[in-house]
């Protein structure tokens, strides 16, 4: 058995991603990735079971490129500012092409939740050291039973939920998060 060259799995999900681009999400499949790299059908199933397991490889790449992206993007000193930032940021991703992508992964629905946990996780984390950075957030205010992990990871859930439900702001919990850590 040959070993599979993962630069060519990168060109696979690049030609993926152009012909999302250009003729759209329901034009993706192993035929048209196939021919625009190029390659024979059967090359592409070496990478790819499916179509279900392109989109969910794709949707992947597009939500660590874009977590890559993040830093650059946020530009606030305080961690509220950077909070609005981040939803903001989030917010555009999946308007422009994450969304459609995301919802393209309704066969794979599970595993791309899986995926995403652990996007969300680092998200978690960065919010975490952005809470330690920022030196107007009251220290007394951690304890063993209300720790900035956990603080992090209910901030992650209402992002989340307010990025579902497609919310313009996020203006109430930008006053909870004041009222708690200022």
């Amino acid at each position: 058995m040959r070993k599979k060259d993962d630069t060519l799995r990168d060109t696979l999900l690049d030609c993926a991603r152009c012909v999302a681009d250009a003729e759209g999400i329901e034009a993706v499949n192993i035929r048209s990735i196939a021919r625009k790299a190029g390659i024979a059908t059967g090359t592409v199933y070496n990478y790819f079971a499916n179509k279900d397991e392109i989109l969910l490889a794709l949707t992947e790449a597009y939500w660590k490129q874009a977590l890559a992206e993040l830093g650059d993007a946020i530009t606030s000193d305080s961690f509220c500012g950077q909070l609005e930032e981040i939803f903001a940021f989030l917010r555009d991703r999946i308007d422009r092409s994450a969304g459609r992508l995301m919802g393209s992964l309704v066969n794979v629905e599970a595993a791309g939740l899986g995926r995403m946990e652990s996007m969300q996780a680092a998200l978690e984390q960065s919010l975490v050291r952005r809470m330690e950075l920022d030196g107007r957030v009251r220290r007394d205010v951690w304890n063993e039973t209300f720790t900035r992990e956990q603080f992090a990871r209910f901030l992650m859930m209402n992002l989340t939920m307010l990025l579902r439900i497609r919310a313009q702001n996020i203006d109430f919990l930008i006053e909870l998060v004041k009222r708690t850590l200022y």
